[in-house]
């Protein structure tokens, strides 16, 4: 079985290269009429250009997958500024999906925590349909609506998780249908588990991105062995490999928060697991350390008995 190996943003082994430079609305409302416009503008060309690099620093190092930056357009959802971030940037928007269809890169979105279906606030929904309407938004724009994903967490429990979820289905027919076949839910560290997250992914029709990590934090009542084919069955319409967010802990005592790198220690044993069921998957990583944290994982997990590297960003398990 084959695993491939993202990571999130920004490599940081680039020199100045974020690819969320930002505006804030403070600074915004300090400038006059043109140098607005100017600034916006300014900062997402810079953005997009640094998003372009990624892309080539991971096709150099043999890298498939990527996610994007949620912040390449600055103020693109505030209510008094929501600006058209398309057309002055169609020929840049083409290129990075020109470049990710010819390599066949697998590309994601994964919005904040405040991008969320569960809250009583209509409000709060509505900036939900807002937010992930810019994010698909960009994947038109790039020409990958039909291979990109969007992934969001389930949300609060608001003291009352029946009910909450019962909202939460309600709250979701708001969401255009273009854009929820390409979004994916993930499990978290407090409030949903891995099988309360799976389960409204199946009434839902939405692939399960699977979080390792959050799970051994805040596990269900059901074991892993008994959840795993259930998860790869959520990705079978979607024509690839089921993705698993993968990250270890920073200390015993801050079990929650992500280490810089991702300790081969915590992760084998759920290693061992997926190979059993002979699995391809794809592997996100969700260390502080980023690109850098990919490529010592890979190497390291090379040098386990049964694990072959069989490119920069991918193993095979025999």
């Amino acid at each position: 079985m084959k695993i491939r190996f993202g990571y999130v943003s920004h490599a940081i082994s680039l020199w100045d290269a974020s690819p969320a430079k930002t505006v804030t609305f403070t600074r915004y409302q300090q400038l006059g009429k043109e140098e607005r416009a100017e600034k916006l503008l300014e900062t997402t060309k810079q953005n997009l250009n640094h998003t372009l690099r990624m892309l080539y620093y991971n096709i150099g190092h043999e890298i498939e997958l990527y996610r994007f930056s949620s912040s390449i357009v600055p103020l693109a959802t505030h209510p008094d500024v929501r600006w058209d971030f398309l057309t002055p940037f169609r020929s840049e928007w083409k290129e990075l999906g020109d470049l990710v269809k010819k390599k066949r890169l697998r590309v994601s979105f994964h919005p904040n925590q405040f991008t969320l279906f569960t809250s009583p606030q209509k409000k709060i929904t509505k900036n939900a349909v807002i937010d992930m309407e810019y994010h698909y938004r960009m994947l038109e724009a790039m020409g990958i609506e039909a291979s990109g994903l969007i992934n969001i967490h389930i949300g609060g429990a608001y003291g009352d998780k029946e009910k909450t979820m019962k909202r939460f289905y309600e709250n979701l027919k708001m969401l255009p249908l273009p854009i929820k076949k390409v979004m994916t839910l993930e499990n978290d560290d407090k409030t949903y588990t891995a099988e309360e997250t799976l389960a409204a992914c199946e009434k839902e029709g939405i692939p399960f991105v699977f979080d390792y990590h959050h799970h051994m934090a805040n596990k269900g009542e059901t074991v892993l062995e008994a959840l795993l084919p259930r998860l790869f069955a959520t990705w079978v319409d979607r024509g690839m490999p089921p993705k698993i967010h993968i990250s270890s802990p920073k200390t015993a005592q801050q079990f929650r928060s992500h280490a810089d790198f991702v300790s081969v220690e915590f992760i084998l044993p759920f290693l061992k697991l997926v190979q059993e069921y002979g699995q391809d998957v794809d592997f996100m990583i969700e260390a502080k350390a980023k690109d850098q944290a990919l490529l010592k994982l890979v190497d390291d997990l090379s040098k386990q008995r049964g694990i072959k590297r069989i490119s920069g960003g991918a193993i095979e398990l025999k």
